[in-house]
Protein backbone atom coordinates (compact mmCIF):
# COMPACT_ATOMS: atom_id res chain seq x y z
CA UNK A 1 0.00 0.00 0.00
CA UNK A 2 1.27 3.50 -0.82
CA UNK A 3 2.67 5.82 1.78
CA UNK A 4 0.93 9.01 2.79
CA UNK A 5 3.97 11.20 2.22
CA UNK A 6 3.52 14.03 -0.29
CA UNK A 7 5.94 14.52 -3.16
CA UNK A 8 8.36 17.42 -2.53
CA UNK A 9 8.52 19.90 -5.42
CA UNK A 10 10.86 22.85 -4.97
CA UNK A 11 12.09 23.77 -8.45
CA UNK A 12 9.88 25.46 -11.02
CA UNK A 13 8.21 22.86 -13.28
CA UNK A 14 9.61 22.42 -16.80
CA UNK A 15 7.99 24.37 -19.60
CA UNK A 16 5.14 22.42 -21.20
CA UNK A 17 3.84 21.55 -23.73
CA UNK A 18 6.85 21.31 -26.04
CA UNK A 19 7.49 24.34 -28.22
CA UNK A 20 6.61 23.26 -31.75
CA UNK A 21 6.02 25.10 -35.00
CA UNK A 22 2.43 25.80 -36.09
CA UNK A 23 2.87 23.29 -38.91
CA UNK A 24 3.98 20.58 -36.47
CA UNK A 25 1.04 21.26 -34.15
CA UNK A 26 -1.39 21.17 -37.09
CA UNK A 27 0.02 17.83 -38.23
CA UNK A 28 -0.35 16.40 -34.72
CA UNK A 29 -3.95 17.61 -34.66
CA UNK A 30 -4.72 15.93 -37.99
CA UNK A 31 -3.02 12.71 -36.93
CA UNK A 32 -4.90 12.68 -33.62
CA UNK A 33 -8.29 13.29 -35.23
CA UNK A 34 -7.83 10.61 -37.91
CA UNK A 35 -6.46 8.05 -35.42
CA UNK A 36 -9.42 8.72 -33.13
CA UNK A 37 -11.96 8.27 -35.94
CA UNK A 38 -10.24 5.11 -37.18
CA UNK A 39 -9.93 3.51 -33.73
CA UNK A 40 -13.28 4.39 -32.15
CA UNK A 41 -12.15 7.22 -29.87
CA UNK A 42 -15.45 8.88 -30.72
CA UNK A 43 -18.75 10.24 -29.39
CA UNK A 44 -22.07 10.77 -31.13
CA UNK A 45 -22.28 13.88 -33.29
CA UNK A 46 -24.82 16.53 -32.28
CA UNK A 47 -27.40 17.82 -34.73
CA UNK A 48 -28.73 21.33 -35.21
CA UNK A 49 -31.37 20.62 -32.57
CA UNK A 50 -28.67 19.92 -29.97
CA UNK A 51 -29.52 16.21 -29.79
CA UNK A 52 -27.15 13.31 -30.58
CA UNK A 53 -27.36 12.01 -34.14
CA UNK A 54 -27.91 8.21 -33.91
CA UNK A 55 -25.77 7.15 -36.88
CA UNK A 56 -22.97 9.72 -36.89
CA UNK A 57 -19.86 10.24 -34.77
CA UNK A 58 -17.08 12.76 -34.22
CA UNK A 59 -13.77 12.35 -32.45
CA UNK A 60 -13.93 12.66 -28.68
CA UNK A 61 -12.41 15.86 -27.27
CA UNK A 62 -8.79 15.10 -26.38
CA UNK A 63 -5.59 16.70 -25.14
CA UNK A 64 -2.98 16.80 -27.89
CA UNK A 65 -0.21 15.97 -25.41
CA UNK A 66 -0.33 13.80 -22.28
CA UNK A 67 -0.46 16.03 -19.20
CA UNK A 68 2.38 15.89 -16.65
CA UNK A 69 1.34 14.11 -13.45
CA UNK A 70 3.58 13.25 -10.48
CA UNK A 71 4.44 9.55 -10.60
CA UNK A 72 4.28 9.20 -6.81
CA UNK A 73 0.77 10.72 -6.76
CA UNK A 74 -0.39 8.42 -9.55
CA UNK A 75 0.94 5.31 -7.83
CA UNK A 76 -0.57 6.36 -4.50
CA UNK A 77 -3.99 6.81 -6.10
CA UNK A 78 -3.79 3.35 -7.65
CA UNK A 79 -2.66 1.78 -4.39
CA UNK A 80 -5.53 3.39 -2.48
CA UNK A 81 -8.27 1.95 -4.69
CA UNK A 82 -8.60 -1.51 -3.13
CA UNK A 83 -9.18 0.16 0.26
CA UNK A 84 -11.93 2.35 -1.22
CA UNK A 85 -13.52 -0.72 -2.86
CA UNK A 86 -13.52 -2.46 0.51
CA UNK A 87 -14.88 0.64 2.21
CA UNK A 88 -17.93 0.74 -0.07
CA UNK A 89 -18.61 -2.95 0.48
CA UNK A 90 -18.39 -2.69 4.25
CA UNK A 91 -20.65 0.36 4.36
CA UNK A 92 -23.31 -1.64 2.52
CA UNK A 93 -22.87 -4.45 5.04
CA UNK A 94 -23.58 -2.04 7.91
CA UNK A 95 -27.17 -1.01 7.15
CA UNK A 96 -27.74 0.70 10.50
CA UNK A 97 -24.80 3.04 9.90
CA UNK A 98 -25.89 3.84 6.35
CA UNK A 99 -29.47 4.41 7.50
CA UNK A 100 -28.23 6.79 10.18
CA UNK A 101 -26.46 8.91 7.57
CA UNK A 102 -29.42 8.88 5.19
CA UNK A 103 -31.81 9.83 7.99
CA UNK A 104 -29.95 13.12 8.47
CA UNK A 105 -31.02 14.12 4.95
CA UNK A 106 -34.73 13.62 5.65
CA UNK A 107 -36.72 14.67 2.61
CA UNK A 108 -34.46 17.60 1.72
CA UNK A 109 -33.17 15.79 -1.37
CA UNK A 110 -36.13 14.15 -3.11
CA UNK A 111 -33.99 12.02 -5.42
CA UNK A 112 -31.82 10.53 -2.68
CA UNK A 113 -34.92 10.08 -0.49
CA UNK A 114 -36.56 8.02 -3.24
CA UNK A 115 -33.52 5.75 -3.55
CA UNK A 116 -33.45 5.43 0.23
CA UNK A 117 -37.12 4.42 0.22
CA UNK A 118 -36.40 1.58 -2.26
CA UNK A 119 -33.58 0.39 -0.05
CA UNK A 120 -35.75 0.52 3.09
CA UNK A 121 -38.48 -1.48 1.33
CA UNK A 122 -35.99 -4.19 0.42
CA UNK A 123 -34.65 -4.32 3.99
CA UNK A 124 -38.18 -4.66 5.36
CA UNK A 125 -39.04 -7.42 2.89
CA UNK A 126 -35.86 -9.34 3.72
CA UNK A 127 -36.54 -9.00 7.45
CA UNK A 128 -40.12 -10.25 7.04
CA UNK A 129 -39.22 -13.20 4.78
CA UNK A 130 -35.50 -13.97 5.15
CA UNK A 131 -35.55 -17.10 3.02
CA UNK A 132 -37.71 -15.77 0.18
CA UNK A 133 -36.44 -12.18 0.05
CA UNK A 134 -32.75 -12.46 0.90
CA UNK A 135 -30.36 -10.22 -1.02
CA UNK A 136 -28.29 -11.57 -3.89
CA UNK A 137 -24.97 -12.46 -2.18
CA UNK A 138 -22.89 -11.68 -5.28
CA UNK A 139 -21.80 -8.04 -5.35
CA UNK A 140 -20.16 -6.18 -8.22
CA UNK A 141 -18.64 -2.73 -8.02
CA UNK A 142 -17.24 -0.63 -10.85
CA UNK A 143 -16.22 2.43 -8.87
CA UNK A 144 -14.03 5.42 -9.66
CA UNK A 145 -12.21 7.57 -7.15
CA UNK A 146 -11.37 11.02 -8.52
CA UNK A 147 -8.42 13.15 -7.37
CA UNK A 148 -6.73 16.47 -7.98
CA UNK A 149 -3.09 17.14 -7.26
CA UNK A 150 -2.91 19.69 -4.45
CA UNK A 151 0.07 22.00 -4.05
CA UNK A 152 0.73 23.06 -0.47
CA UNK A 153 0.96 26.86 -0.39
CA UNK A 154 3.72 26.90 2.20
CA UNK A 155 6.01 24.02 1.18
CA UNK A 156 5.14 23.58 -2.47
CA UNK A 157 4.77 19.83 -1.86
CA UNK A 158 2.38 17.96 -4.15
CA UNK A 159 -0.11 15.33 -3.01
CA UNK A 160 -3.44 13.91 -4.18
CA UNK A 161 -6.70 14.92 -2.56
CA UNK A 162 -9.95 13.14 -3.30
CA UNK A 163 -12.68 15.02 -5.13
CA UNK A 164 -15.31 12.28 -4.90
CA UNK A 165 -15.93 8.55 -5.01
CA UNK A 166 -18.30 7.43 -7.79
CA UNK A 167 -20.20 4.18 -7.25
CA UNK A 168 -22.57 4.36 -10.25
CA UNK A 169 -22.11 4.95 -13.99
CA UNK A 170 -18.35 5.55 -13.85
CA UNK A 171 -17.86 6.45 -17.50
CA UNK A 172 -15.07 6.81 -20.07
CA UNK A 173 -13.06 3.76 -19.07
CA UNK A 174 -12.96 2.54 -22.67
CA UNK A 175 -12.22 5.88 -24.32
CA UNK A 176 -9.53 6.47 -21.68
CA UNK A 177 -7.91 3.21 -22.73
CA UNK A 178 -7.88 4.50 -26.30
CA UNK A 179 -6.57 7.94 -25.30
CA UNK A 180 -3.48 6.33 -23.76
CA UNK A 181 -2.96 4.47 -27.04
CA UNK A 182 -3.42 7.69 -29.02
CA UNK A 183 -0.61 9.45 -27.17
CA UNK A 184 1.67 6.45 -27.67
CA UNK A 185 0.85 6.52 -31.39
CA UNK A 186 1.73 10.21 -31.69
CA UNK A 187 5.04 9.54 -29.94
CA UNK A 188 5.86 6.63 -32.27
CA UNK A 189 4.60 8.34 -35.43
CA UNK A 190 6.59 11.59 -35.30
CA UNK A 191 10.16 12.53 -34.50
CA UNK A 192 9.17 15.87 -32.94
CA UNK A 193 6.46 14.94 -30.39
CA UNK A 194 9.18 14.45 -27.79
CA UNK A 195 11.61 17.39 -27.92
CA UNK A 196 14.77 15.51 -26.97
CA UNK A 197 16.75 18.57 -28.07
CA UNK A 198 14.99 20.78 -25.48
CA UNK A 199 15.99 19.97 -21.89
CA UNK A 200 13.63 22.65 -20.52
CA UNK A 201 10.49 20.60 -21.24
CA UNK A 202 9.11 17.31 -19.92
CA UNK A 203 10.46 14.24 -21.71
CA UNK A 204 7.61 12.38 -23.45
CA UNK A 205 8.73 8.74 -23.47
CA UNK A 206 6.96 5.39 -23.55
CA UNK A 207 8.18 4.70 -20.01
CA UNK A 208 6.40 7.84 -18.79
CA UNK A 209 3.06 6.82 -20.35
CA UNK A 210 1.46 4.22 -18.06
CA UNK A 211 -0.54 1.41 -19.68
CA UNK A 212 -4.30 1.62 -19.21
CA UNK A 213 -6.35 -1.58 -19.26
CA UNK A 214 -9.65 -0.11 -18.05
CA UNK A 215 -11.69 -1.69 -20.87
CA UNK A 216 -10.39 -5.19 -20.21
CA UNK A 217 -10.63 -4.89 -16.42
CA UNK A 218 -14.18 -3.50 -16.28
CA UNK A 219 -15.34 -6.19 -18.70
CA UNK A 220 -13.56 -8.86 -16.63
CA UNK A 221 -15.44 -7.71 -13.53
CA UNK A 222 -18.76 -7.96 -15.36
CA UNK A 223 -17.83 -11.38 -16.76
CA UNK A 224 -16.78 -12.70 -13.34
CA UNK A 225 -20.07 -11.62 -11.76
CA UNK A 226 -21.93 -13.24 -14.66
CA UNK A 227 -20.00 -16.49 -14.16
CA UNK A 228 -20.72 -16.51 -10.42
CA UNK A 229 -24.42 -16.04 -11.16
CA UNK A 230 -24.31 -19.49 -12.71
CA UNK A 231 -26.37 -19.39 -15.90
CA UNK A 232 -24.12 -19.13 -18.98
CA UNK A 233 -27.18 -18.54 -21.20
CA UNK A 234 -28.20 -15.42 -19.25
CA UNK A 235 -27.36 -11.93 -20.50
CA UNK A 236 -25.88 -8.79 -18.99
CA UNK A 237 -28.11 -5.71 -19.30
CA UNK A 238 -26.53 -2.27 -19.45
CA UNK A 239 -28.99 0.42 -18.35
CA UNK A 240 -28.46 3.48 -20.55
CA UNK A 241 -30.00 6.88 -21.11
CA UNK A 242 -32.20 7.40 -24.18
CA UNK A 243 -30.26 9.15 -26.91
CA UNK A 244 -26.96 8.54 -25.08
CA UNK A 245 -24.16 10.58 -26.68
CA UNK A 246 -21.49 8.50 -24.99
CA UNK A 247 -22.86 5.19 -26.32
CA UNK A 248 -19.64 4.37 -28.16
CA UNK A 249 -17.58 4.37 -24.96
CA UNK A 250 -20.15 1.90 -23.61
CA UNK A 251 -20.16 -0.25 -26.76
CA UNK A 252 -16.51 -1.21 -26.26
CA UNK A 253 -17.50 -3.10 -23.08
CA UNK A 254 -20.16 -4.95 -25.07
CA UNK A 255 -17.57 -5.96 -27.67
CA UNK A 256 -14.98 -6.97 -25.06
CA UNK A 257 -17.54 -9.13 -23.23
CA UNK A 258 -18.62 -11.05 -26.33
CA UNK A 259 -15.16 -11.36 -27.94
CA UNK A 260 -13.12 -12.25 -24.84
CA UNK A 261 -15.67 -13.79 -22.45
CA UNK A 262 -18.50 -14.99 -24.74
CA UNK A 263 -21.01 -13.05 -22.66
CA UNK A 264 -23.85 -11.19 -24.38
CA UNK A 265 -24.77 -7.65 -23.30
CA UNK A 266 -28.05 -5.90 -24.13
CA UNK A 267 -28.67 -2.16 -23.87
CA UNK A 268 -31.93 -1.01 -22.27
CA UNK A 269 -33.29 2.22 -20.81
CA UNK A 270 -35.16 2.21 -17.52
CA UNK A 271 -38.36 2.75 -19.53
CA UNK A 272 -37.47 -0.32 -21.61
CA UNK A 273 -37.06 -2.38 -18.45
CA UNK A 274 -40.43 -1.23 -17.17
CA UNK A 275 -42.05 -2.41 -20.40
CA UNK A 276 -40.02 -5.58 -21.01
CA UNK A 277 -38.79 -6.99 -17.68
CA UNK A 278 -40.51 -9.21 -15.13
CA UNK A 279 -39.46 -10.98 -11.95
CA UNK A 280 -40.40 -14.64 -11.66
CA UNK A 281 -41.76 -16.18 -8.44
CA UNK A 282 -38.21 -17.34 -7.61
CA UNK A 283 -37.03 -13.75 -8.26
CA UNK A 284 -35.16 -14.29 -11.52
CA UNK A 285 -35.09 -11.18 -13.70
CA UNK A 286 -36.38 -11.97 -17.19
CA UNK A 287 -36.40 -9.57 -20.13
CA UNK A 288 -38.25 -9.82 -23.42
CA UNK A 289 -35.86 -9.91 -26.40
CA UNK A 290 -36.20 -10.58 -30.11
CA UNK A 291 -35.32 -14.19 -29.27
CA UNK A 292 -37.96 -14.46 -26.55
CA UNK A 293 -37.80 -14.23 -22.74
CA UNK A 294 -34.19 -14.22 -21.50
CA UNK A 295 -32.80 -14.43 -17.98
CA UNK A 296 -30.60 -11.55 -16.81
CA UNK A 297 -27.45 -12.28 -14.79
CA UNK A 298 -26.10 -8.75 -14.25
CA UNK A 299 -27.67 -5.28 -14.47
CA UNK A 300 -24.95 -2.68 -15.03
CA UNK A 301 -26.14 0.90 -14.62
CA UNK A 302 -24.69 3.58 -16.89
CA UNK A 303 -27.79 5.65 -16.11
CA UNK A 304 -29.90 6.14 -13.01
CA UNK A 305 -27.54 8.49 -11.19
CA UNK A 306 -29.68 11.63 -11.30
CA UNK A 307 -33.33 12.71 -11.20
CA UNK A 308 -33.36 13.33 -14.95
CA UNK A 309 -33.10 9.57 -15.46
CA UNK A 310 -36.49 9.09 -13.72
CA UNK A 311 -38.92 11.38 -15.58
CA UNK A 312 -41.96 9.23 -14.73
CA UNK A 313 -43.03 6.63 -12.21
CA UNK A 314 -42.23 3.94 -14.80
CA UNK A 315 -38.49 4.45 -14.38
CA UNK A 316 -38.76 4.29 -10.58
CA UNK A 317 -40.83 1.13 -10.85
CA UNK A 318 -38.17 -0.42 -13.08
CA UNK A 319 -35.42 0.40 -10.59
CA UNK A 320 -37.42 -1.14 -7.74
CA UNK A 321 -38.18 -4.22 -9.83
CA UNK A 322 -34.51 -4.82 -10.61
CA UNK A 323 -33.57 -4.25 -6.96
CA UNK A 324 -36.05 -6.93 -5.85
CA UNK A 325 -34.66 -9.48 -8.31
CA UNK A 326 -31.73 -11.84 -7.83
CA UNK A 327 -29.81 -10.36 -10.77
CA UNK A 328 -26.42 -8.99 -9.74
CA UNK A 329 -26.75 -5.20 -9.56
CA UNK A 330 -23.90 -2.79 -10.36
CA UNK A 331 -24.57 -0.89 -8.24
CA UNK A 332 -27.18 -1.97 -5.75
CA UNK A 333 -29.13 0.94 -4.30
CA UNK A 334 -27.05 0.52 -1.13
CA UNK A 335 -23.82 0.91 -3.14
CA UNK A 336 -25.23 4.00 -4.84
CA UNK A 337 -26.16 5.53 -1.48
CA UNK A 338 -22.67 4.73 -0.19
CA UNK A 339 -21.33 7.09 -2.88
CA UNK A 340 -23.51 10.02 -1.76
CA UNK A 341 -21.73 13.26 -0.88
CA UNK A 342 -23.22 13.13 2.61
CA UNK A 343 -21.54 9.78 3.18
CA UNK A 344 -18.25 11.25 1.93
CA UNK A 345 -18.58 14.09 4.43
CA UNK A 346 -19.51 11.85 7.37
CA UNK A 347 -16.57 9.54 6.62
CA UNK A 348 -14.27 12.53 7.13
CA UNK A 349 -15.37 12.70 10.77
CA UNK A 350 -13.03 11.20 13.36
CA UNK A 351 -13.42 7.45 13.78
CA UNK A 352 -15.78 6.82 10.88
CA UNK A 353 -13.40 5.37 8.27
CA UNK A 354 -11.75 3.44 11.10
CA UNK A 355 -15.09 1.74 11.73
CA UNK A 356 -14.77 -0.09 8.41
CA UNK A 357 -11.05 -0.48 7.65
CA UNK A 358 -7.90 -1.65 9.44
CA UNK A 359 -5.91 1.18 11.00
CA UNK A 360 -3.22 1.35 8.30
CA UNK A 361 -5.70 1.41 5.41
CA UNK A 362 -7.93 3.88 7.23
CA UNK A 363 -5.01 6.25 7.77
CA UNK A 364 -4.10 6.15 4.08
CA UNK A 365 -7.68 6.70 2.96
CA UNK A 366 -8.08 9.57 5.42
CA UNK A 367 -4.85 11.18 4.18
CA UNK A 368 -6.49 11.68 0.75
CA UNK A 369 -9.40 13.69 2.19
CA UNK A 370 -9.61 17.45 1.88
CA UNK A 371 -11.71 19.48 4.33
CA UNK A 372 -15.33 18.24 4.31
CA UNK A 373 -18.02 19.82 6.48
CA UNK A 374 -21.78 19.47 7.06
CA UNK A 375 -24.09 22.41 6.43
CA UNK A 376 -26.96 21.10 8.61
CA UNK A 377 -28.82 23.99 10.26
CA UNK A 378 -29.03 23.97 14.04
CA UNK A 379 -25.88 21.89 14.61
CA UNK A 380 -22.61 23.43 15.83
CA UNK A 381 -20.60 21.95 12.95
CA UNK A 382 -23.17 22.87 10.30
CA UNK A 383 -23.66 26.43 11.51
CA UNK A 384 -19.90 26.98 11.78
CA UNK A 385 -19.34 25.72 8.23
CA UNK A 386 -22.21 27.88 6.97
CA UNK A 387 -20.57 30.95 8.52
CA UNK A 388 -17.16 30.09 7.04
CA UNK A 389 -18.66 29.63 3.59
CA UNK A 390 -20.27 33.08 3.75
CA UNK A 391 -17.11 34.73 5.09
CA UNK A 392 -14.57 33.06 2.75
CA UNK A 393 -16.49 31.64 -0.22
CA UNK A 394 -13.38 31.58 -2.44
CA UNK A 395 -12.02 28.73 -0.31
CA UNK A 396 -14.94 26.36 -0.84
CA UNK A 397 -17.35 24.50 -3.10
CA UNK A 398 -20.91 23.55 -2.10
CA UNK A 399 -21.93 20.08 -3.29
CA UNK A 400 -25.39 18.46 -3.51
CA UNK A 401 -26.14 14.71 -3.64
CA UNK A 402 -25.74 14.63 -7.42
CA UNK A 403 -23.55 13.11 -10.12
CA UNK A 404 -22.98 14.06 -13.74
CA UNK A 405 -21.46 17.55 -13.63
CA UNK A 406 -22.91 21.03 -13.52
CA UNK A 407 -24.43 20.76 -10.04
CA UNK A 408 -21.84 22.33 -7.72
CA UNK A 409 -21.73 25.92 -6.46
CA UNK A 410 -18.36 27.67 -6.40
CA UNK A 411 -16.70 30.74 -4.91
CA UNK A 412 -18.52 33.99 -5.46
CA UNK A 413 -21.80 32.21 -6.18
CA UNK A 414 -21.90 30.59 -2.74
CA UNK A 415 -23.18 33.47 -0.53
CA UNK A 416 -26.27 34.23 -2.62
CA UNK A 417 -27.03 30.52 -2.97
CA UNK A 418 -26.75 29.79 0.75
CA UNK A 419 -28.75 32.85 1.79
CA UNK A 420 -31.57 31.80 -0.53
CA UNK A 421 -31.47 28.20 0.69
CA UNK A 422 -34.10 27.38 3.36
CA UNK A 423 -32.46 26.27 6.59
CA UNK A 424 -34.38 22.99 6.47
CA UNK A 425 -32.75 22.16 3.11
CA UNK A 426 -29.14 22.79 4.13
CA UNK A 427 -28.53 19.15 5.12
CA UNK A 428 -28.88 18.18 1.45
CA UNK A 429 -25.52 19.88 0.77
CA UNK A 430 -21.97 19.56 2.03
CA UNK A 431 -19.13 22.07 2.08
CA UNK A 432 -15.76 21.09 0.67
CA UNK A 433 -12.48 22.97 0.70
CA UNK A 434 -11.24 23.79 -2.78
CA UNK A 435 -8.21 21.83 -3.91
CA UNK A 436 -5.48 23.99 -5.50
CA UNK A 437 -3.65 22.11 -8.26
CA UNK A 438 -0.43 23.47 -9.75
CA UNK A 439 -0.79 25.46 -12.99
CA UNK A 440 -0.22 23.66 -16.31
CA UNK A 441 -0.68 24.24 -20.01
CA UNK A 442 -1.72 21.95 -22.84
CA UNK A 443 -3.27 22.05 -26.31
CA UNK A 444 -6.85 20.78 -26.50
CA UNK A 445 -8.64 19.45 -29.59
CA UNK A 446 -12.42 19.61 -29.85
CA UNK A 447 -14.31 18.93 -33.13
CA UNK A 448 -11.05 19.39 -35.02
CA UNK A 449 -10.36 22.84 -33.57
CA UNK A 450 -7.27 23.65 -31.52
CA UNK A 451 -7.38 25.41 -28.16
CA UNK A 452 -3.69 26.29 -27.98
CA UNK A 453 -1.59 26.90 -24.86
CA UNK A 454 -4.61 26.72 -22.59
CA UNK A 455 -4.19 27.01 -18.82
CA UNK A 456 -5.54 23.66 -17.66
CA UNK A 457 -6.22 21.47 -14.64
CA UNK A 458 -6.22 17.66 -14.77
CA UNK A 459 -8.36 15.36 -12.62
CA UNK A 460 -7.28 11.74 -12.20
CA UNK A 461 -9.83 8.97 -11.77
CA UNK A 462 -8.86 5.44 -10.72
CA UNK A 463 -11.34 2.70 -11.58
CA UNK A 464 -11.98 0.12 -8.89
CA UNK A 465 -13.18 -3.40 -9.71
CA UNK A 466 -14.88 -5.33 -6.91
CA UNK A 467 -16.47 -8.77 -7.10
CA UNK A 468 -17.45 -10.75 -4.01
CA UNK A 469 -19.77 -13.51 -2.91
CA UNK A 470 -20.91 -12.53 0.54
CA UNK A 471 -17.68 -11.49 2.25
CA UNK A 472 -15.54 -13.79 0.09
CA UNK A 473 -13.59 -11.38 -2.12
CA UNK A 474 -13.06 -12.57 -5.70
CA UNK A 475 -11.64 -9.38 -7.29
CA UNK A 476 -10.49 -6.23 -5.51
CA UNK A 477 -8.14 -4.09 -7.54
CA UNK A 478 -7.46 -0.87 -9.36
CA UNK A 479 -8.77 -1.39 -12.87
CA UNK A 480 -7.29 1.42 -14.96
CA UNK A 481 -7.47 5.19 -15.00
CA UNK A 482 -9.10 8.27 -16.49
CA UNK A 483 -7.48 11.67 -16.84
CA UNK A 484 -9.83 14.55 -17.63
CA UNK A 485 -8.29 17.91 -18.44
CA UNK A 486 -10.26 21.14 -18.45
CA UNK A 487 -9.55 24.79 -18.97
CA UNK A 488 -8.59 26.13 -15.54
CA UNK A 489 -11.36 28.76 -15.60
CA UNK A 490 -14.01 26.01 -15.77
CA UNK A 491 -15.29 24.74 -12.43
CA UNK A 492 -16.79 21.48 -13.75
CA UNK A 493 -14.95 18.51 -15.21
CA UNK A 494 -17.41 16.37 -17.18
CA UNK A 495 -16.34 15.29 -20.68
CA UNK A 496 -19.85 14.30 -21.79
CA UNK A 497 -21.20 17.58 -20.40
CA UNK A 498 -18.69 19.51 -22.53
CA UNK A 499 -16.49 20.84 -19.71
CA UNK A 500 -13.33 18.76 -20.25
CA UNK A 501 -11.29 16.63 -22.68
CA UNK A 502 -9.88 13.13 -22.40
CA UNK A 503 -6.21 12.94 -21.56
CA UNK A 504 -3.55 10.55 -20.27
CA UNK A 505 -0.87 11.09 -17.63
CA UNK A 506 2.79 11.77 -18.38
CA UNK A 507 4.50 10.57 -15.24
CA UNK A 508 7.49 12.46 -13.87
Amino acid sequence: MATANPTPQHAAPPAYPPSLTPAQVAQLRDLAVDWSLAHGLVIRAVGADGKPVPHSAVHAPVALYPSPFPRACFERARALQPAFNTLVHRITRDPDWLAGVMDTLGDTDAFTARLYAIWRERRAAAAASPAAEADQPITLGVHRSDYLVHRDAASGALDIQQVELNTIASSFGCLSTLTAQLHRYLLDKTDFYNRVDDPTTHDITAAALPPNAATANIARGLAEAHALYGNPRAVVVMVVQPGERNALDQRWLEYELIETHRVRLLRRTLADLHAQATVTPDRKLVIETLSGPTEVSVVYYRAGYGPGDYPTEAEWAARALVERSLAVKCPTVAQQLAGAKKVQQVLANAGEVERFLPAADAALVRSSFTGLFPLDAGTPEGDAAYARALAEPHRFVVKPQREGGGNNIYGADIPAFLRALPACDRSAYILMELITPPPMQNVLVRTGELIADADVVSELGIYGIWVAKGDEVVINEAGGHLLRTKVASSNEGGVAAGFAVLDSPLLF
